[in-house]
């Protein structure tokens, strides 16, 4: 039998109603399977500020170093919230982003997927959605505008001034671009690269290693698209993306777009990837306003395990009968209340029923 043990993050907001959900899940994979799962809760975020003084504590840093894979929930609160804690303290500045320099997770992967049969849950129309959407956004993950310097003063003129770096060498670049590039490879063999060269300075060094990289790999074919274009594109194509590499604030920006465009951020799972440990986290935030009401969809963080069951633990086949639970959940009319419309003919269902039908659904597989 295998043991991993897993840093579980449930984090603020509707962060542990979607993580007990998850665990539900993750208690049925080792029903199914020679596997024991080691589950270490910490706290992560706003919670962990309020009771420590800290965001990231080094309690939670210590389980994080010793597991096999983090699983993360959503963190941050409302923005009145936030100004009870200092501007550097906040959960996104004080833990999120000193996770993934601790951990180098430099690979950020988020799935942008809604097979036609559930094209009602989307805004777009369903002749724009065609066959279905089916595109990765790799984003880079630690390095760019979001971890270069940071200054906050008053100039000469006695005006209050903010500086931010954005910041990238070749190598950080290059080796988001192998990503890039080997998960194309396994997919439809069709990349887009996604760039702002013709203002930013830092694009253009971007385009250059990415076509440096591509001679690496000539059975893909290579589209480039600004940034903007790409958003465009994104709400009237979507089904020309297969993969789609961008630097981090274009990635953190056009995942949530990919969300919108599925109906719904709580559809939006993530793996991010170091070179020794890995954290998979829903894409969207703690949605406070939510909070308590057992009404958030679970899916995204479901996802994260399902996705956490192949990148970390080699468990491809048991990660897609995940994913076909929750698709299955979904195709017998049911969804939480984020994909509910009136009229739609689907029955609404709490953020506890939905973990209870993927897990019913993923009893009645065959164990692999």
């Amino acid at each position: 039998m295998k043991h991993y043990k897993i840093a579980v993050l449930a984090g603020d907001g509707i962060g542990p109603e979607i993580t007990q959900e998850a665990i539900k899940v993750l208690k049925v994979i080792e029903e199914r399977n020679a596997v024991k799962f080691e589950l270490a809760p910490a706290l992560f975020g706003a919670c962990a500020y309020f009771e420590t003084g800290d965001a990231f504590p080094q309690a939670t840093q210590d389980i994080c170093d010793q597991a096999d894979a983090i699983l993360k929930g959503p963190i941050g609160l409302s923005h009145e919230q936030s100004k009870q804690i200092p501007i550097d303290k906040q959960p996104e500045r004080g833990a999120l982003l000193p996770m993934r320099r601790r951990y180098n997770t430099y690979a950020n992967f988020r799935p942008v997927s809604l097979p036609k049969s559930l094209a009602h849950f989307s805004p777009l129309k369903p002749e724009i959605i065609g066959e279905g959407i089916d595109l990765v956004i790799v984003r880079e993950l630690v390095g760019g505008l979001y971890f270069g310097d940071k200054e906050m003063g008053v100039n000469d003129k006695g005006l209050r001034y903010v500086r931010e770096t954005l910041e990238y060498d070749e190598e950080q670049i290059r080796r988001i671009m192998h990503e890039a590039f080997k998960l194309a490879r396994k997919r439809r063999k069709l990349l887009h690269n996604i760039h702002k060269s013709n203002v930013l300075k830092s694009s253009v060094l971007w385009n250059e290693v990415m076509e440096e990289v591509a001679l690496e790999y000539p059975d893909v074919e290579v589209v480039n698209f600004l940034v903007d274009a790409a958003a465009t594109a994104l709400c009237l194509k979507p089904t020309q993306f297969d993969v789609m590499v961008m630097e981090n604030m274009f990635g953190d920006i056009l995942s949530d777009q990919g969300g919108g465009i599925l109906g719904s951020l709580g559809l939006m799972p993530s793996a991010c990837i170091g070179p020794d440990v890995a954290y998979y986290e829903p894409s969207h935030g703690s949605a406070p306003d939510i909070a308590g009401k057992n009404i958030a969809n679970p899916y995204s963080m479901i996802g994260s395990v399902a996705m956490m069951l192949e990148n970390s633990f080699d468990m491809e086949r048991e990660a897609k009968n995940v994913w076909a639970a929750m698709q299955g959940v979904f195709a017998d009319g049911y969804s939480t209340a984020d994909l509910s419309r009136p009229g739609s003919g689907v029955t609404m269902i709490s953020t506890v029923e939905f973990g209870d039908k993927v897990v019913e659904k993923l009893r009645q597989m065959p164990k692999v």
